[in-house]
């Protein structure tokens, strides 16, 4: 890193209390060129321009806070890895096989007005395309930070879909990051669904404990939150996908959370030089435990183009790691379930006997319901790292 670098991050991670700034002004902060990194991290003229190739096709969008959490000492730390672009990501085919911009199926569920309903009991709404920052891994990556079609524009019909089907007994309001959103429209979203009887309960997910919990030190945002889970109960699943995620500041952002009644559930992607190893995983899976925050999903990383080959594990790897972890792991700690997100519905990696991966498939589609908790087995492979990889076999 530069001299200026250095200094810059020394000063904001000196100075800066992110529990008192406002957070609609820090976002103006954000990093979102090349040339504004060049103040923080080394680059050199070639990867300088490269990195503008890449955000040229995926854009950059950093906090200053998340920014500061990167060890200026180590080119492969691992926050750095999960919000800096990389040449890597203009990679569209590879070893690790086929990509996709849609591995998870949404456009076949597009309802319109931003609502995808995949499972009978479940609907989603993409409330906002933008989020506090661009993972480099997203699955969403097609979409999130740039103009599209499958946003809400109209809550109010989407609220109006969700009282007409009665099967639903939960919505989850995703992104983008809706808390990114101002506070009254989170505010008139939630109000939508609190007067509907065959709701369970919502979810909002949300990166922003992890990436931007100034947020959180929002009163107002704390306070629709708690009078919403008053009369409907409120989730949020976050994602924590690294211990050094884990600062004094996300745990206050999530204490404040829970303070207001709301249960906290993390849904972290296994991903190649991030948290592919089995110490990593039990220090999450631990420190995820001592704020408070219920370990629910580990998502095997999706083969989504311009991400696959430079973050998924080969799943023979991996179902290996997995396993080690959870052997370290108490009860609460190793109550994840090792997830593929597929297609055809969510599929629970089980475990590995010998060279056969063992899954069961959790939820299925409408028109397969008869696929819903059957088991299934594949033939590992060297560099497989999704079911359509894995050749079918018989136990």
């Amino acid at each position: 890193m530069s001299a200026k670098g250095q200094m810059e991050k020394k000063k904001i991670e000196a100075t800066v209390d992110w529990r008192q700034l406002d957070w609609k002004e820090e976002l103006k902060n954000n990093i979102t060129s090349v040339d504004e990194l060049k103040a923080y991290i080394d680059l050199s003229s070639e990867e300088e321009a490269d990195l503008k190739e890449v955000v040229g096709a995926h854009p950059m969008n950093i906090p200053r806070y998340y920014l500061s959490l990167i060890d200026a000492n180590d080119p492969a730390d691992p926050i750095r890895r999960l919000c800096v672009p990389d040449i890597d990501e203009l990679v569209v085919a590879g070893a690790m096989g086929e990509t996709t911009g849609d591995p998870y199926g949404d456009d076949k569920h597009d309802k319109g007005n931003g609502i995808l309903h995949k499972y009978p009991y479940t609907a989603l709404v993409v409330g906002t395309e933008y989020c506090a920052m661009y993972c480099r891994h997203c699955f969403r990556k097609r979409m999130v930070g740039l103009p599209n079609e499958q946003t809400v524009k109209n809550f109010q019909g989407a609220a109006k879909y969700f009282a007409e089907h009665k099967e639903l007994s939960n919505v989850l309001i995703s992104g983008g990051d809706p808390f990114m959103l101002p506070t009254p429209t989170v505010k008139a979203m939630l109000d939508e669904l609190k007067g509907l009887d065959h709701l369970n309960y919502v979810r909002v997910g949300s990166r922003a404990p992890v990436v931007y919990p100034i947020r959180f030190f929002d009163d107002e945002l704390i306070e629709v939150l708690r009078e919403f889970n008053q009369t409907k109960t409120l989730y949020v699943p976050t994602h924590f996908n690294h211990p050094d995620e884990i600062t004094p500041v996300a745990a206050e952002a999530i204490m404040r959370l829970r303070e207001a009644g709301i249960t906290v559930n993390n849904q972290a992607v296994f991903l190649r030089g991030v948290n592919d190893n089995v110490e990593t995983l039990v220090e999450l899976m631990n420190k995820l435990l001592r704020i408070g925050v219920n370990p629910y999903y580990l998502y095997q990383c999706m083969p989504v183009s311009r991400v696959r080959h430079h973050f998924q594990v080969p799943l023979k790897e991996g179902v290996d790691i997995v396993d080690k972890a959870r052997k370290q792991l108490d009860g609460y700690g190793k109550r994840f379930k090792f997830i593929i997100g597929h297609d055809i519905g969510k599929i629970e990696i089980c475990g590995r006997i010998g060279d056969k991966l063992i899954m069961k498939q959790l939820h299925a589609r409408p028109e397969h319901p008869e696929e819903s908790s059957r088991m299934l087995v594949r033939q590992l492979t060297e560099n497989g790292g999704w079911l359509d990889d894995l050749p079918e076999v018989e136990l």
